[in-house]
């Protein structure tokens, strides 16, 4: 059953999502920004019908123990919602883009083959469940898609059917980071893997409209995603390293990382390789791409002796914020 809203923006918010998924995009993770802030409104602000300087700071007070990124994440739709009051001729109030910097980078975990084979065991042996009765064959699916393809994790959750092309091997990621669409290509085997997955997923749950989808049929929460896979790293004894423990966006450093291991050991030009890669990873400029693959050095010295000096200069320093 879909959020009925009650704020006097009401109306205008459901005009805005129905745009939105009009142009192809689900805005199903924002969809939880914009209802607190139509109860905010309805609350705090019931005589307004203007979206003011007042209701966007007031939405943009910061929460307890919410970090940078978490409040960037909510305050970006009601950003878009204000940009698209403008386009319709609606005096409204807009959040400058940069109104909270990005906060600190995680330091990601790059996972050994070991690690990744030890992952793929202990996933491809969860057993079916009365109240899960495709968790066997989702999550397994999800991980290795994750690894083989360096997608973000909610760029796979978020997958429709329509959006896996199981005959080609193509992938449309639609909404992603900067509300960009893009299209990514699987390897044969990924592409097999996922077709197999798909048949026996259909058998169960005809019909269905996510390519992952939980009991319930809707795409997996990142919750619900994350504490599976919580309980298979645990399983392979893959524990926590600094601060936080390893995690699943960690599999697409790993992908970016993992490659270029790969293009350097076969001897490829890698200044001309880089730019494959980072229109592969959805990225505006290579710069976005290095963070990726910075960690790299200490990982070819550690796996083959490659003397990373050579092409130091293509990986340049960056800042902490993309």
């Amino acid at each position: 059953m879909s959020y009925v809203f009650v704020s006097n923006f009401a109306d205008r918010i459901q005009d805005f999502v129905q745009q939105k998924n009009a142009l192809g995009y689900l805005y199903e993770g924002s969809m939880y920004a914009l209802r607190n802030f139509d109860k905010m409104c309805s609350e705090r602000f019931s005589q307004e019908n203007q979206l003011t300087q007042e209701i966007c700071l007031t939405w943009a007070v910061r929460k307890e123990s919410e970090g940078n990124n978490a409040l960037r994440n909510r305050l970006m739709p009601i950003r878009e919602f204000a940009r698209f009051l403008n386009r319709c001729g609606e005096k409204a109030f807009v959040l400058p883009p940069n109104f909270v910097r990005k906060g600190p980078r995680f330091t990601p975990h790059i996972y050994s083959e070991a690690e990744i084979a030890s992952i793929w065991q202990i996933a491809d042996s969860i057993k079916p469940n009365g109240h899960s009765p495709i968790r066997h064959l989702t999550i397994p699916t999800f991980i290795r898609l994750l690894y083989c393809c360096g997608l973000r994790p909610c760029e796979a959750r978020k997958l429709r059917v329509e959006d896996v092309d199981l005959a080609s091997g193509r992938l449309e990621i639609a909404e992603s980071k900067g509300h960009k669409d893009r299209f990514v290509w699987m390897a044969d085997d990924v592409r097999d893997w996922c077709r197999c997955y798909n048949d026996k997923v259909e058998r169960i749950m005809p019909g269905r409209a996510s390519f992952f989808p939980n009991p319930q049929g809707r795409c997996y929460s990142a919750t619900g995603i994350q504490d599976a896979f919580r309980q298979i790293r645990v399983k392979a004894g893959i524990v926590q390293f600094g601060d936080y423990p390893p995690r699943l966006y960690d599999f697409r450093h790993t992908f970016a990382t993992h490659r270029l291991y790969q293009w350097m050991r076969e001897g490829k030009d890698i200044s001309a390789a880089l730019p494959y890669l980072s229109a592969y990873m959805g990225h505006v400029q290579l710069s976005d791409t290095y963070y990726y693959i910075h960690l790299v050095p200490g990982l070819l010295e550690s796996m083959s002796g490659f003397d990373f000096a050579a092409f130091a200069d293509l990986l340049p320093e960056v800042e902490a914020y993309e």
